[in-house]
């Protein structure tokens, strides 16, 4: 098999992108279903909006912090 490191840097990037879109659609799922409570008219209301914002961060931070704890178990 071939394991030169352009490879390994493609299937390196590969499986990042992988993780980032399933962790949007995770936010997504979540988020949506914490903060849209009716059925969405054209645009939100100001208080679907100000969930959707602070459910995004929270999500944002929380997996920022686990990525933090598994790396420095890997070192």
């Amino acid at each position: 098999m071939d394991n030169s490191p352009e490879l390994q840097r493609f299937l390196e990037q590969e499986k990042q992108k992988a993780m980032i879109s399933e962790m949007v659609g995770k936010l997504t799922n979540e988020c949506w279903d914490k903060c849209v409570t009716g059925t969405p008219g054209s645009k939100f209301s100001s208080s679907e909006s100000a969930c959707l914002t602070n459910c995004a961060q929270r999500y944002m931070d929380l997996s920022m912090l686990i990525m933090k704890k598994f790396q420095s178990m890997q070192q």
